[in-house]
């Protein structure tokens, strides 16, 4: 059986969406104050590794831990839903068929816990 990533297009596939993505989240007023001073040549570098990763790529994910990272932004439920759709959005502007997304939206529905802020997840 073929990996998501694999199905997808692999690599290029990969880069595409994530090029495409953080132009919709840079884009979005309520979500581009969360990368205000980011490097974003690097942040779509860890983007490109971590999605890959988690769709079952060859790419090592070597970022810091998901918790860490997100912890002192505040993160919402309603942020988490957003970046979720700008997602999809992408994925479906990328013609990946309906069923992949989902198996997508699965491996990545679990980092909710991890990003959204304890507070903001009550």
């Amino acid at each position: 059986m073929t990996s998501i990533y694999e199905q997808i297009g692999g690599r290029g596939a990969v880069a595409a969406a994530v090029d495409i993505f953080y132009a919709r989240v840079s884009g979005d007023e309520q979500l581009a104050p969360y990368f205000a001073g980011t490097d974003m040549r690097k942040q779509k570098a860890h983007m490109r590794a971590f999605l890959a990763s988690a769709v079952g790529g060859a790419e090592i994910y070597a970022g810091r831990d998901m918790q860490g990272v997100h912890a002192r932004l505040g993160v919402t439920n309603n942020d988490f839903d957003l970046v979720i759709r700008h997602l999809v959005a992408t994925l479906v502007e990328l013609d990946v068929p309906s069923e992949l997304i989902i198996a997508i939206g699965s491996k990545l529905e679990p980092l909710r816990a991890l990003v959204v802020a304890r507070a903001a997840a009550a």
